[in-house]
């Protein structure tokens, strides 16, 4: 996605050779009309899927995922990281390392929104080791739920997270992949 590359560039930093700052894009500010380009394209990516709902990790990939339900017209599921005092106690659980938070969370979604019957889309902004990714799709093995697919906003192809999740049989689409953060220089694949 050309126009994603070019605002990568001009508004991301770099802080150092495994890290990739977006917080002008994707992880503090959002640009809504770029937010509803990134939703439609995922959503032409996997239009011939059946999808049912869009599932996201709290908090960075709900924007993306919001659009992308919004364009497949179905709802979206975000698993929570925080257990708050009405979470549901029999919520579908699992316990992921954060890349870039450096902390090791839950993540968790109701049973009540995930269930066999569905066929969801995993939407997500960045992956790097892909541990919340894996994760998550633990969650949707367990409810029955189909896995349509996995997308994702920026692929760092330089790590292993969306490589070993394809080695999984997962359908992986990013809207743009980088292949290095050496030398302070942003490189595409």
């Amino acid at each position: 996605m050309e126009l994603l590359k070019e605002r990568i560039l001009r508004e991301a930093s770099i802080l150092n050779q495994d890290v990739l700052k977006l917080d002008a894009l994707l992880n503090h500010q959002v640009d809504p009309l770029l937010t509803q380009e990134m939703g439609k394209e995922f959503a032409r990516l996997y239009a011939e899927s059946p999808i049912t709902k869009v599932i996201t990790v709290e908090s960075s990939g709900i924007p993306v995922a919001f659009s992308t339900a919004l364009a497949l017209g179905v709802p979206l599921v975000f698993a929570r990281r925080k257990k708050t005092l009405i979470a549901d106690p029999d919520a579908y659980c699992e316990r992921v390392p954060s890349f870039t938070k450096g902390i090791v969370t839950d993540i968790m979604v109701s049973r009540q929104f995930l269930t066999a019957d569905d066929t969801v889309l995993f939407i997500d902004d960045i992956i790097a080791n892909g541990d919340a990714a894996r994760g998550l799709i633990k969650i949707i093995e367990r409810s029955g739920a189909k896995l349509a697919g996995l997308g994702i906003v920026v692929e760092k192809s330089f790590q292993s997270g969306a490589r070993t999740i394809r080695e999984q049989g997962v359908r992986v689409e990013s809207l743009v992949k980088i292949a290095s953060l050496d030398g302070g220089k942003i490189r595409f694949e």
